[in-house]
């Protein structure tokens, strides 16, 4: 019975590589449906014989509580774009400064969702979401049930691989009209169609929603040039996007651009641009990466389609800063494959230099395919009636007289208690990159505030204390209740980076939040020093400075971080531990060639931890370069600028290892 069973599943996952990967099936629907029915009958009469990587783990019916974060072990980094062909050539004299005869490999850009699949013995062990790079949703049992992406390899081994989740074209179009006749929301695009399936706690909705995979990423790669990493993926059993292709220079690159940009709406599936990539494999090693996006790739972003509106009115919103903002109001458009209705426009001058008048009709277009933007007015359709926009002089929302910045460009208000800026500030607080309150949206804060239950950040972590006036609010459950509680109560935990970021301070970002908590280590550390102007890293410039002592020296901010002490909030950082080496600190350090007992992840983070700075490029201000076998142009570099050279063994030397 066993042997039955087990050839039963090489059966039909040889089936469905056959029809979802090769697109070349062997067998009948009938044969498929037997040989399942079969193996369903196996399984229910002899338990015992069921599979981690059993096909009928595809037909869901797994119902989840909620999505578990999951720490991606390398990150997944985004792109950066290219708009147009100076963008490219741009990108191109960029990795020539390094290598003189680089190969490209181009691929077309799905438009998905990204994912990441770990494998284990060839066993599929976790799917997840992209996230924010670092932090992702665990979507394994969604991924199950999508037939194109294998449960098992063709090979017994450990990996992760990188690739989009998309919706075909098709089965977009065929789920509109089902959720048409039921009277449903319609999805505005195949790819918020596909985010949103995969993103349904109960299995049998994704699996419903007939979705598909490409992939094109192993992190781990040994081989030589991407080209044959892709090749070994469709080895494995992953379905690749066909279409990739080697170039030798970038106007190769250029030309392939144009083609696919004509073909785009022959495929089933949507592409929003082309992705160029450095073929050779050391040389992407090499060019290294910026803290987001790779040096050795770009994302060629296809032109955005533009569309006619009219627009109708210019209202102000206020920012957490109190600054103004005007935002153009105008008639529904459905813009690459979604409905926008405004757009910002920045500020006055915005306004002036576009001539826009209400009442204009206006051309529209997405940003990058994402942030829809104003062009220009169609001054030919101007009928005389249009109006000038005058910018108000009192803030709209507490009436406090604006005040110009210090660029004399924008507006702002200068009322501290302005209720915008109060709002703005928590849905900051609240948001993914900083405190990751899940559960507490923009409206849900709005209507907090407003209603008194919520005024600062402290109070939020009171909301345990008011579950019967939550129970109150139209749509607001004992389970709903509770799993905002618990991502509150799960935010208390939070390293001192997230926090420094949510709180809001002029000009602190995510990085620098981070390079903050690694250095002071604690909030009450920081606050000395913020106070006594005593930051000392080499990044933070003198205007950074000036508004964290600023902030930290005054009270009411001070008060407030001492509520959320108070609450239990961590003010530490939990992160590695700095261990400071006078070797390494505050020194800019650059590593060429293969290390034999580091990969490039262990290295970096060992500079970082004893105090070094990371960077991937020799300048005439870098410190050291630590080489390894194979160096590249960045040995010869470090030579002509007489720059400090180490090898692997002075490196463990300085390491006091």
């Amino acid at each position: 019975m066993k042997e039955r069973y087990e050839e039963l599943i090489d059966l039909i996952e040889k089936a469905n590589y056959e029809y979802y990967t090769l697109d070349n099936p062997s067998i009948d629907d009938k044969t498929w449906d037997n040989w399942m029915s079969e193996l369903i009958h196996l399984e229910k009469k002899y338990p015992q014989l069921k599979r981690a990587d059993s096909p009928t783990m595809r037909i869901g019916g797994e119902v989840i509580d909620g999505f578990v974060k999951v720490n991606h072990q390398t990150p997944m980094m985004s792109l950066s774009n290219a708009f147009n062909e100076t963008d490219l050539l741009n990108f191109d004299s960029r990795i020539k400064k390094e290598f003189k005869n680089p190969k490209y490999i181009a691929e077309l850009k799905i438009d998905g969702l990204s994912v990441s699949l770990v494998y284990e013995k060839g066993i599929l062990k976790r799917a997840a979401t992209r996230g924010d790079g670092y932090i992702g949703e665990d979507i394994t049992h969604n991924v199950k049930t999508i037939k194109s992406i294998p449960l098992r390899l063709n090979k017994k081994v450990d990996v992760e691989v990188r690739g989009e989740i998309y919706m075909p074209k098709n089965s977009f179009w065929e789920l509109n009209k089902k959720r048409e006749k039921n009277n449903e929301s319609l999805f505005q695009n195949p790819r918020n169609a596909a985010a949103g399936s995969v993103r349904q706690l109960d299995s049998k909705i994704a699996k419903s929603r007939n979705l598909s995979g490409f992939f094109y990423h192993n992190p781990t790669s040994n081989l030589l040039t991407h080209y044959e990493a892709l090749n070994e993926l469709k080895e494995l059993g992953f379905n690749v996007e066909p279409n990739y292709k080697i170039f030798k220079n970038i106007n190769e690159v250029i030309s392939y651009i144009e083609l696919w940009n004509k073909r785009r709406e022959s495929l089933d599936y949507e592409i929003d641009g082309i992705v160029i990539k450095v073929n050779d494999i050391f040389m992407q090693r090499e060019l290294g990466a910026t803290a987001r996006t790779p040096k050795w790739a770009i994302a060629y972003k296809f032109p955005a389609e533009e569309v006619e509106t009219v627009l109708k009115e210019i209202i102000c919103t206020v920012g957490r800063t109190g600054l103004i903002t005007p935002n153009a109001i105008f008639n529904p458009v459905k813009v690459m494959g979604s409905t926008v209705t405004r757009a910002t426009l920045h500020n006055e001058e915005y306004i002036k230099m576009r001539d826009l008048k209400l009442g204009d009709t206006i051309i529209i277009r997405k940003a990058g395919d994402v942030i829809p933007e104003v062009v220009k007015p169609v001054l030919s359709k101007r009928t005389g009636k249009e109006k000038d926009y005058i910018m108000p002089s009192n803030c709209p929302i507490c009436t406090t007289k604006l005040e110009k910045t210090k660029s004399e460009i924008d507006l702002i208000c200068p009322n501290k208690l302005c209720p915008a800026r109060n709002i703005e500030s928590l849905i900051h607080f609240s948001s993914r990159k900083a405190m990751n309150l899940e559960g507490l949206g923009e409206r849900i804060i709005e209507d907090f505030y407003n209603m008194n239950i919520i005024k600062s950040f402290s109070d939020i972590y009171e909301l345990k204390t008011k579950k019967e006036e939550l129970m109150k609010l139209e749509g607001f459950g004992l389970k709903r209740i509770q799993n905002l509680l618990d991502a509150i109560n799960k935010s208390k935990t939070n390293s001192l980076e997230r926090l420094l970021f949510g709180l809001g301070i002029k000009g602190i970002g995510e990085k620098t939040a981070k390079t903050l908590a690694k250095k002071y280590q604690t909030i009450d550390n920081l606050t000395l020093v913020s106070k006594n102007k005593e930051i000392d890293i080499p990044d933070i410039g003198p205007i950074l400075k000036d508004n964290l002592n600023k902030y930290f020296s005054n009270d009411e901010n001070l008060l407030q971080i001492n509520k959320l002490k108070e609450k239990g909030v961590n003010t530490l950082y939990i992160g590695d531990v700095l261990e400071e080496n006078e070797n390494f600190l505050n020194k800019k350090i650059v590593v060429t060639g293969v290390l034999d007992n580091y990969n490039r992840s262990d290295i970096q983070s060992l500079i970082e931890k004893k105090g070094g700075i990371w960077t991937g490029t020799v300048t005439k201000n870098t410190d050291i370069v630590i080489v390894g076998n194979n160096p590249g142009s960045k040995y010869d570099k470090a030579i002509e600028l007489s720059i400090e050279i180490w090898d692997e063994k002075k490196l463990e030397d300085m390491l006091n290892f």
